[in-house]
């Protein structure tokens, strides 16, 4: 269970992501806020990459993992441009954030299911009808 305390740093990384974006939402074109994201999100990679290297590091890149590399980036790119539509559109970050992240815990929890056959548990199904009604209840108010 080493994994947990990365995910609460992620819970917060993507919690304080909503929230830029919903500040900036509306003061900047998409295209424009989208170039900012890039530009941010490749600037850090590439100080890792360089901090990564100077400390010895070893670095690596195979094709399959080179492409789903760019799958993750596209996808958090088209996500990224979404939510600022969202946004930009005035929904509360208080309702679109919660549905849009419980959708794809749910998306996430079906490709995991099914293209990874990872196992099926009372207690995870259980979760998942909390989630949905979580998801119901958010989005009715």
């Amino acid at each position: 269970m080493k994994w947990i305390p990365f995910a609460f740093g992620a819970m917060a990384a993507v919690a304080t992501a909503d929230f830029f974006i919903k500040l900036a939402a509306g003061k900047l074109s998409n295209s424009v806020a989208m170039l900012i994201y890039g530009t941010c999100t490749f600037l850090f990679g590439l100080g890792w990459v360089v901090w990564q290297r100077t400390t010895g590091v070893s670095q690596f890149a195979q094709p399959p993992g080179v492409l789903a590399a760019m799958g993750v980036g596209l996808a958090f790119s088209a996500a990224t441009l979404l939510i600022y539509l969202t946004f930009g559109a005035g929904a509360p970050i208080s309702l679109a954030s919660p549905a849009i992240r419980l959708g794809a815990l749910l998306l996430a929890s079906l490709i995991g299911l099914t293209l990874f056959q990872e196992p099926l548990t009372w207690r995870y199904v259980l979760g998942m009808v909390l989630a949905i009604s979580g998801i119901y209840l958010i989005v009715i108010r």
